[in-house]
């Protein structure tokens, strides 16, 4: 009899905890929008003074800017919604609906209340002496500190329970130093005041307690055990599902040895497919009579024949090829991969396959350094020189990759028709790249070069399609990936 009333106490502290951690939260925002918004001057004087004697400490030293700006960048709208989407993704795929609403409806209402409260506080920025970077819009609170502690807090508390033993505690500190940075690093830019950032993450603490307090009522009016979500995560029964991929089957030493010696064949391979295409490059501009396949005549020739309609169609693909589309595809690619087959394999080799291509790119353009063509360029501010193509072989890499992947592992008719865009992507975006005057046909051809060999040799070594279920026959079901089997926890 006495056990029953412990067991409903333990229940009430675990429900009002999140509860706790909101009235606090919101107690601490309140004070500071009302002391920021009658401009109270010992607060005012604080902060300016903070702003200056900060900025002076930053200004001049550019590697510390550069990482300041890297750091800054990870609490940006676009860095936390691909974050938050990949998330929601992997939890849907794995039928974990509940999670996947909590998290985008938590990183949705850090979205809606920034540009809120910002225009009801309506406070400038900072005025620096020195500035080093500029903020949009109002100042309190902080977006990126607002936005960081609700999405990377959220991803926390769901994804906890897969994170046991030495793991759970790194994962929780390496979370917690992230948001730290995040905010300490709007300060030292000079964007944000100490206040903006102390207030954003009162506010998104409130915010995050209140989702967590409502997922916790949901499941208790389902009957389901209240657990401490900061330290067993939203759903510990859901640990199973929310791991990334199952454990490796074969013994620990020879797996790490296997991966060893795939890993050192693929660096010869980058090494080796590297010096061929810069061989190239060099034979191509130093050997070259200036109209190799038409170098010259092609690019003036696209320069000539311009409309409107085909600078807006050459600005789409050249758009679709560009870094940032092909990051925000290899990443959905990846998840997509993870959480269906429950196996590394195919997100290491579309990883390996994507970063090997920056890789080479940037390499092979600084070491020919090779002009862009002598017409008129609708792109402009270019970093890097014209051979090869880093859209062309990132477009390549991307497209073919993928249709080696959906190829090798799903079923049925339609899996071919990956092969479309594995053709016609690289056609179009080779065309628009030349039709803008950025590129020559020879540094078109040196990128579907090295994207020739270097998926060769990224398949034959990682074999991407290996060890994928075999069990179930092949139906006349609607299309779907076949997944492997889930691992017991």
């Amino acid at each position: 009899m006495a056990a029953m009333p412990t067991q409903s106490l333990a229940r009430e502290r675990h429900t009002l905890a999140p509860l706790v951690a909101v009235t606090s939260a919101s107690a601490v925002f309140a004070v500071l929008l009302i002391l920021v918004r009658l401009h109270w001057a010992p607060l005012e004087s604080a902060d300016h003074g903070a702003a200056a004697g900060i900025n002076s400490l930053v200004v001049g030293r550019a590697p510390l800017v550069a990482v300041i700006k890297a750091i800054t960048w990870l609490g940006s709208d676009g860095v936390l919604w691909t974050v938050i989407g990949a998330a929601a993704i992997v939890l849907a795929l794995r039928r974990r609906w509940r999670l996947a609403v909590y998290l985008l409806v938590t990183g949705a209402g850090a979205l809606v209340l920034d540009p809120v409260l910002k225009s009801l506080v309506g406070r400038l920025r900072p005025v620096v002496a020195h500035p080093i970077a500029h903020g949009t819009g109002n100042s309190f609170p902080s977006g990126h500190s607002l936005g960081s502690i609700v999405c990377y807090g959220a991803v926390l508390l769901v994804f906890l329970p897969a994170a046991r033993g030495r793991w759970r505690p790194a994962f929780i500190t390496a979370t917690v130093t992230l948001v730290a940075l995040i905010g300490i690093s709007r300060i030292l830019l000079g964007v944000h005041y100490l206040s903006d950032v102390v207030g954003a993450w009162a506010v998104g603490i409130a915010w995050l307690g209140l989702t967590t307090f409502a997922f916790e009522l949901t499941r208790y009016s389902a009957g389901l055990p209240v657990t401490d979500p900061v330290t067993d995560g939203l759903e510990p029964e859901a640990r199973a599902d929310l791991r990334p991929a199952q454990p490796e089957r074969s013994g620990a030493g020879a797996h790490i040895r296997d991966r060893g010696r795939v890993a050192a064949g693929v660096l010869i391979a980058w090494v080796l497919i590297v010096g061929i295409v810069i061989g190239l490059g060099e034979l191509i501009v130093k050997a070259g009579n200036g109209n190799v396949l038409g170098d010259t005549t092609i690019p003036h020739w696209f320069a000539a024949h311009r409309t409107p309609g085909g600078d807006r169609w050459s600005l789409v693909f050249t758009t679709l090829g560009a870094t940032q589309a092909i990051l925000i595809v290899s990443l959905a690619t990846c998840v997509v991969f993870l959480a269906v087959t429950r196996r590394w394999r195919p997100a290491i080799f579309l990883a390996a396959v994507m970063f090997g291509e920056l890789a080479a790119f940037l390499t092979a353009a600084a070491v020919v350094r090779r002009p862009r063509p002598g017409v008129s360029h609708l792109d402009q501010h270019l970093p890097t020189s014209a051979f090869p193509s880093g859209h062309e072989a990132a477009t390549c890499c991307l497209c073919i990759a993928l249709a080696i992947l959906v190829i090798g592992h799903a079923r049925g008719w339609w899996r071919w028709l990956f092969l479309v865009p594995a053709i016609a992507m690289p056609v179009l975006v080779g065309l628009s790249r030349m039709y803008r005057g950025e590129h020559h046909p020879t540094d078109i051809l040196g990128s579907l070069l090295f994207s020739a060999l270097w998926l060769t040799a990224a398949t034959v070594l990682i074999r991407p399609n290996a060890q994928r279920h075999t069990r179930r026959p092949v139906s006349d079901e609607p299309p779907k990936l076949a997944p492997a089997p889930r691992a017991v926890s």
